[in-house]
């Protein structure tokens, strides 16, 4: 970034009002979508994965961020590994396709050769005088929270991941997604900026009018509401059922109480498991289980929704039957790779245990929904007529702090 753009973007940082939004070039702008693939992107922890889909040895993943192509990889040790996908001869990408299985890692070209572990093995007409212990791949920060998978691209990661995965683990370990295979990945482009898609994950403000398929599980209340006369009893009723079965739950050894920690420290997080709606078992259109083989150990299948929010990049639905996880990737300033992904108990049989179509079908029809939301917001931001609109401070607390997170965040970093 140039100093000019760089001193046009501290000014817009410094002059942000709180409890507004963002101003509109921090959506339009390619200078400010380079200093968020340096600044936040490059240099925090990013959800991009599960290991059910690196799940034995050779099983191999790639990552697309930003410019920059990521291999992850079971190795012979059962550990995760993570590299640049970049041969350290002339560049090459060594593995295009998406995900696979491999011995060894050969680049295409003139087939240099890598363990697992990234250690050079075999590089053909090199000479005598040439050291293979010099040029192993380069690797990435990888680590597994529970079965999700976050990468961080810099030399020095934040030094905060243990203390969340520490704090995560009674809530997420009941799940046993380590245990988990993947149902179905599906792949959204949205075209807007990825703070858009962010900022609309975190309210549920628009819920009951755009997302019928998801509001027939999920209660509005859960996610802010401003208490007036007209809901004041169907609220009570709400917090009372929150607070019986939150005491129900931890009985049976499932945190259930809120964590929210979403700004001021590196790896912004929240949690927290609410009850469902109806059949109170999972988010599904008629709010029962979609898969009958309950996960790890469990027993009762209405265990409500734990939900688990990570600055800057992921959401994810955790229940009794099947786990839903969320990344979002920036492709550029005005387009988002959205990334979902369904898993289930590893013996559960597609067809006997589980429909694929019943399900997706929630989160399928509103990721839909909220594409078409930020793509129209996206359209929005770039009119001259644009400025930046208060939050409600009942419904879009969440969505402030996304913000608070992110200008803090690209405010120490740009300064650094």
């Amino acid at each position: 970034m140039s100093d000019l753009n760089q001193m046009l973007l501290n000014e817009m940082l410094e002059r942000r009002r709180p409890g507004h939004g963002l101003e509109a070039p921090f959506y339009l702008s390619d200078a400010i979508f380079r200093a968020d693939m340096t600044h936040i992107f490059g240099k925090h922890w990013i959800f991009v994965a599960v290991e059910p889909q690196v799940a034995e040895a050779g099983d191999y993943i790639t990552v697309e961020i930003g410019n920059d192509s990521i291999l992850i990889v079971r190795d012979d040790d059962e550990q995760l590994q993570a590299y640049f996908n970049v041969c350290r001869h002339r560049g090459t990408r060594l593995c295009a396709d998406k995900q696979g299985i491999v011995g060894n890692i050969v680049c295409p070209y003139h087939q240099w050769t890598y363990d697992l572990k990234g250690q050079l093995v075999h590089a053909k007409h090199m000479g005598e005088a040439f050291d293979v212990g010099q040029h192993q791949l380069k690797p990435v920060h990888v680590r597994s929270m529970n079965g999700l998978i976050f990468i961080c691209l810099s030399r020095e990661a934040p030094g905060d991941f243990d203390e969340v995965a520490a704090r995560m683990a009674p809530y997420l370990a009941p799940h046993d997604l380590p245990n988990c295979k993947v149902a179905l990945q599906t792949d959204l482009i949205e075209k807007s900026n990825w703070k858009l898609t962010m900022e609309n994950n975190r309210e549920c403000y628009h819920c009951v009018t755009n997302h019928p398929e998801l509001t027939a599980s999920i209660f509005e209340y859960g996610f802010g509401y401003q208490p007036d006369p007209t809901n004041r009893d169907s609220m009570d009723r709400y917090l009372a059922t929150v607070a019986e079965s939150c005491q129900r739950w931890e009985a049976m050894g499932l945190p259930s109480a809120e964590i929210s920690l979403l700004d001021g420290r590196a790896t912004g997080y929240r949690t927290q498991r609410l009850p469902l709606d109806g059949a109170g078992e999972s988010q599904t259109l008629d709010t029962k289980v979609a898969s009958r083989k309950l996960l790890a150990k469990l027993k009762e299948p209405a265990l409500g929704g734990l939900s688990f929010w990570l600055q800057p990049n992921a959401w994810h639905h955790f229940m009794s039957d099947h786990i839903v996880t969320f990344s979002a990737i920036p492709i550029s300033a005005q387009r988002t790779l959205v990334r979902t992904t369904w898993c289930v108990h590893k013996d559960a049989v597609e067809g006997v245990d589980y429909d694929v179509a019943n399900l997706k079908a929630v989160w399928e029809a509103t990721n839909e929904q909220d594409r078409r939301l930020v793509e129209e917001a996206q359209i929005g931001v770039a009119s001259g007529a644009y400025e930046p609109g208060p939050y409600s401070p009942f419904t879009e607390e969440l969505v402030e702090k996304f913000d608070n997170w992110y200008v803090e965040r690209l405010r120490a970093c740009s300064a650094a």
